[in-house]
């Protein structure tokens, strides 16, 4: 199993020292990535079930973020957790993460891609929410034609989006596509993952059985669509406190990666539980 951490800047700021003190640090520890969230606009009264997003947190471009951890990195891996793919242009989002990418020299491989629960700011966007979901499906498509795509160039012809003979370099650094993995807690989400993800990364409130199952239906999507369910990462998050019996029990459900985040916003308090955490699991590199 790999393990991970987040860094959530509206709760943790975007002072960039501090940033870049938190991403050295897990990669000296031992760490495989560092993951950002994204909201690209709030609003007052904006909520995620019962819980109100407060508008002024600092919800920074996670791929701003990570282009600038990586310049202060050496082996991290680049994640985000997630990113809102119906509310960027694929065209242009391929060109900025193949450039993450070969800038980072091949290090944004956990691009994990959700649909967003905010109708506003899908509108603010000019995104029917409704058709968030194929938009999403369609976006995937997108990207990795123009990534797999040479110098003849490429077309696409679909609901959302259409060009021809098109040429995006720079290509992702010695990969054909980079890894897409999707996130959600959704079945729908789930059989996203299984028709056209490289794995799956749930978040949500979910019992065990309703994980269980979506798991099981990410697997099941794969092989109805000719995929190999066994290659899918199957990536969840967890507690910076948790123990090795209870990365066991993640493990025996399938997962292969859990992300942890620091419960505090004080650098020295980080700091100490991610070396707790990565004594306690023996990371290489871990102190």
């Amino acid at each position: 199993m790999k393990f991970a951490v987040s860094y959530s800047t509206p709760y943790f700021g975007v002072d960039p020292d501090r940033l870049v003190a938190y991403a050295r640090h897990a990669e000296e520890c031992g760490f495989e990535a560092l993951y950002l969230p994204e909201h690209i606009a709030v609003y007052p009264g904006a909520s995620v079930g019962t819980h109100e997003i407060p508008p002024a947190l600092p919800y920074a471009d996670p791929l701003d973020c990570l282009a600038f951890v990586a310049a202060a990195t050496r082996r991290i891996l680049l994640g985000t957790g997630v990113l809102l793919l119906p509310y960027h242009h694929p065209v242009v989002l391929a060109k900025r993460l193949a450039t993450v990418d070969v800038l980072s020299k091949g290090r944004m491989r956990l691009l994990t891609v959700g649909l967003g629960t905010l109708p506003g700011e899908a509108r603010a966007v000019g995104v029917d929410f409704g058709t968030r979901g194929r938009r999403a499906d369609e976006a995937i498509d997108v990207l990795r034609l123009l990534w797999e795509g040479g110098e003849e160039g490429v077309s696409f012809a679909g609901e959302f989006f259409a060009f021809e003979n098109l040429c995006s370099f720079p290509k992702p650094l010695g990969v054909r596509h980079l890894p897409v993995h999707v996130g959600g807690s959704s079945r729908a989400a789930a059989r996203r993952a299984g028709r056209r993800g490289d794995g799956y990364f749930p978040g949500g409130v979910l019992v065990p059985d309703e994980r269980a199952l979506q798991w099981e239906l990410v697997r099941s999507t794969a092989i109805e669509a000719g995929r190999d369910p066994d290659a899918l990462d199957h990536t969840r998050w967890g507690s910076v406190e948790m123990s090795t019996d209870t990365a066991q029990a993640f493990a025996e459900q399938g997962v292969t990666r859990v992300v942890v985040s620091a419960t505090s916003a004080d650098p020295g308090e980080q700091r100490d539980q991610l070396s707790a955490f990565a004594e306690r699991f023996d990371l290489d590199g871990g102190t």
